[in-house]
């Protein structure tokens, strides 16, 4: 036991003299190219699980297995490798064992596809070694990214930026294109329920498969090449597509193989948006591949500034100058398409590279001198972990131990440790760009939105054309500029349209189609009184009551207002022609006072011819209250002043009438009538008679009188100024009173016809009660069925009708006689001729 515990000491004691130990070198990993010094604080990097061939591929048949077998596949196995590699000896798989200098690695940067960094995680969480990925987040795994720090904004805010993309552009109608990895399922089962929630709908949505190292990859393209048959064909004109770095790769394979088949993406192309995740890439053998189906696209990146000298920094790189970097000269030798004379190829048939060759001459869809998106994340990544070094360099100097040339080192070092301060660590990196992190490891930042455009000679530019800010409010989340887009040629530099069907003008509404989604939908004119004056409204607006629908329905404009007015030529003509009849009626009256002692004056009852006179000019004279826009006192005294004068005219005739009858029957000597004839009786029948009208109208004016109103609805386009009857009931009694009257005059006249003609007045008076009963019997049906001005116009003809009417068939002819035939008005051609 004592000779196997001095063994064990001295084993011990020469392990741990590592600079006299001269490790076994193995064979290098295929994978591990180094690039660093001998020190204390490292970083790691994976970043890509991209394989592939240098052999050159072209179409001059249907691509077969055998000439597209092996160019691309991807293996968690390689990244496991590569991730037990950080923890042993350099060139040695050995974990947990170093023989040469040693070094403590910090952290790891690991991306762009979240497959890595889970993968990564599986072996650098044992060791809770921080870890910095600029891939998107994933919805699940929460407890395998526990020590991951995303170089990435997070997922939602992308989310929510293409959802208003979509929405500024009015694209509801689409279509979406995945990937069968994680990032994208979860894109599926959570955002496009939030897009559907929108307003968004979908035409189609299209899984392609999966790349993986066990796929038939010719299989894989087939069916990527079934799926862009139906995307083309689809109506949506907008397709989302979420992938992640090597999808490029795969459509590039894919719409190569449709431009081989004869389809011209030009006449069919869609506006294609990408997400984050995905980025520009390509095989050496995808150099002469046309890129005509990324004109016009629109993609998310992270938000990126151009780094002062990093042009500089890309042209002084070369692979004589890094020395121990395997690879940059892959790189190389696939970038120029060369070999170097070390290089295992036949120097015979390929050309020879001689590392001074110049990155800048190479085309865009090889290598972009600008920095990328991704290269942002990266360099942003190393500052941060710079950052939270120096943090713990200041927290634990008094730990700190001074050792060969001046440098130090941290005891009792963690990496864990430096994870608590990678999550704090804020500071402005070299293009004047905050750089922080939320509570839950994400970056604190927006996305940038990206045209692409592209050129006959296989190059392309990528245009920063919008931002999303996640500091804003959702629906002002995305700020873009449409004029700087290039869409697509098909287009003609048109905002295309990516719709169902088309919009619903103003004028019209939607309407659910049975069976379809909401956003395809019909489109329905507005009934009637209501407007859309908005595409594609879901439902048509009422207009104010002051306002109505022009021709179209697409705008409420004001109503004019309906009454009838002296400014109008109706309003004016009725006025005219009351005023002259009541000039009319006064000479008529002053010629009978004038001539009131002549035989044709006395012989008509001169107190009932004066009265009667005098109300058929205040009838006439009663026409000036229903012209002009209606007011309080008007509207209140037009009806009850017109009845009850209108009234005392038709009692005046009544009692001509009666007075002649009664004349007649009592012409005998000592006939007892002779005490109803005189100015009692017709007095007495024109004051019962107007009173009992104007009692009525005291009624009606105490329960219920009229006011002024407004009928917004009686006429499209008009509101009708009028006076509101207040009870409809007592002005129809009040109409009807008249209307009793008439027919009782007309009666007794009528009766009275065949008098001797010397005495008889009924005969005219007969003819004149006709004319007034005909005029007001046709009033009714007229006033019922017309609206506004003309309603009350027709109360004014019927007034002015009647009137003339009484006023031509009882005067008229005493006037005549009076005037121009003096000679006639004497008591005995009175008697001998008949009036």
């Amino acid at each position: 036991m004592l000779i196997l515990l001095v063994l064990v000491m001295l084993l011990s004691e020469s392990v741990c003299k590592i600079p006299l130990v001269k490790c076994k070198m193995g064979h290098p990993s295929p994978i591990n190219h180094n690039s660093f010094q001998s020190g204390d604080l490292l970083i790691g990097g994976i970043i890509s699980q991209i394989y592939f061939t240098s052999d050159r591929v072209t179409y001059r048949r249907h691509p077969s297995e055998e000439l597209v077998d092996h160019i691309i596949y991807f293996s968690p196995r390689l990244t496991f490798q590569a991730s037990m590699e950080f923890l042993s000896t350099w060139r040695e798989l050995i974990p947990n064992y170093k023989c040469d200098a040693p070094s403590n690695l910090v952290a790891a940067i690991g991306g762009p596809n979240i497959n890595v960094c889970l993968h990564m995680a599986d072996i650098l969480n044992i060791y809770k070694l921080p870890q910095l990925t600029y891939s998107s987040a994933p919805e699940t795994n929460k407890a395998q990214t526990v020590f991951f720090q995303w170089m990435f904004p997070n997922t939602g805010s992308q989310y929510r930026g293409i959802l208003q993309l979509l929405l500024h552009f009015r694209w509801t109608w689409i279509g979406v294109v995945y990937f069968g990895v994680i990032s994208t399922e979860m894109f599926v089962q959570n955002m496009l329920l939030m897009f559907s929630q929108s307003g968004i709908c979908f035409d189609f949505i299209k899984k392609l498969p999966g790349i993986t190292f066990y796929n038939d990859y010719t299989n894989m393209v087939a069916e990527g090449t079934e799926i862009l048959y139906i995307v083309m064909e689809s109506k949506a004109n907008t397709v989302v597509l979420h992938g992640e770095m090597h999808t490029m790769i795969y459509l590039r394979h894919v719409f190569q193989l449709l431009a081989f088949e004869g389809l011209q993406w030009n006449k069919k192309g869609k506006v294609w948006i990408m997400t984050t995740e995905m980025d520009f890439t390509s095989l050496p053998f995808q150099r002469g591949f046309d890129l005509d189906f990324l004109h016009g696209a629109l993609s998310f990146a992270i938000h990126s500034e151009d780094i002062l000298g990093f042009q500089t920094f890309l042209q002084m790189r070369t692979p004589a100058k890094e020395i121990g970097d395997g690879f940059l000269k892959d790189f190389w030798e696939q970038a120029f398409n060369c070999v170097f004379p070390s290089s295992e190829a036949d120097e015979k048939t390929e050309e020879v590279c001689t590392g001074e060759e110049k990155l800048e001459t190479l085309p865009r869809s090889v290598f972009e001198m600008r920095m990328t998106g991704h290269s942002y994340s990266l360099y942003n990544a190393v500052y941060a972990v710079a950052h939270a070094l120096h943090a713990m360099h200041s927290s634990m100097s008094k730990h700190r131990t001074v050792i060969h040339g001046g440098g130090w080192r941290l005891w009792n070092f963690h990496p864990w440790q430096l994870f608590h301060l990678l999550r704090r660590v804020s500071f402005n990196n070299s293009a004047g760009e905050m750089v922080s992190f939320d509570q839950d490891g994400a970056l604190v930042g927006g996305f940038d939105i990206i045209n692409w455009i592209t050129f006959p000679n296989k190059s392309f530019l990528r245009v920063k054309v919008g931002r999303t800010d996640p500091h804003t409010p959702p629906d002002k989340a995305v700020t873009i500029s449409e004029d700087t887009i290039v869409w697509l040629s098909r287009f003609n530099q048109t905002l295309p349209l990516s719709l169902c069907n088309d919009n619903c003008h103003p004028g019209y509404r939607k309407a659910k189609k049975e069976g379809k989604p909401f956003c395809c939908f019909d489109c329905l004119p507005c009934p009637e009184g209501k407007i859309s004056n908005q595409k594609d409204m879901d439902d048509c607006v009422q207009c104010s009551e002051d306002h109505y629908p022009t021709h179209d329905r697409d705008l409420c404009i004001p109503k004019v207002i309906n009454s009838l007015t002296y400014e109008e030529p109706l309003g004016i003509g009725l006025a005219i022609f009351a005023l002259s009849l009541s000039c009319i009626t006064v000479f008529v009256l002053g010629t009978f006072m004038k001539y009131h002692n002549t035989p044709i004056v006395k012989a008509n009852n001169r107190s009932l011819s004066y009265t009667l006179l005098i109300s058929l000019l205040l009838s006439f004279l009663c026409v000036f209250l229903f012209i002009g826009r209606p007011a309080e006192l008007t509207c209140l005294l037009r009806q009850p002043a017109f009845s009850i004068i209108f009234s005392v005219a038709i009692s005046c005739m009544l009692a001509k009438t009666i007075t002649v009858i009664l004349a007649f029957m009592a012409k005998e000597p000592g006939s007892s009538r002779r005490k109803w004839v005189g100015k009692r009786l017709s007095i007495s029948l024109v004051l019962s008679c107007s009173h009992l009208q104007a009692g009525i109208c005291a009624i009606w004016l105490g329960t219920s009188p009229p006011f002024p109103d407004f009928d917004m609805h009686s006429l499209t386009g008009e509101i009708i100024a009028k006076c509101n009857e207040g009870s409809v009931f007592m002005f129809y009694l009040v109409m009807g009173y008249m209307g009793f009257l008439s027919i009782i005059s007309f009666i007794v006249a009528f009766l009275a016809r065949k008098l001797p003609d010397s005495f008889n007045e009924a005969k005219f008076i007969t003819f004149s009660m006709l004319l007034f009963c005909s005029v007001w019997l046709s009033f009714v049906p007229t006033y019922l069925s017309t609206k506004g001005k003309y309603m009350v116009a027709v109360e004014i003809f019927s007034i002015l009708a009647s009137c003339t009417g009484i006023l031509a068939f009882i005067f008229f002819p005493k006037c005549y006689i009076i005037v121009l035939r003096p000679e006639l008005n004497k008591k005995d051609q009175l008697v001998k001729r008949k009036y």
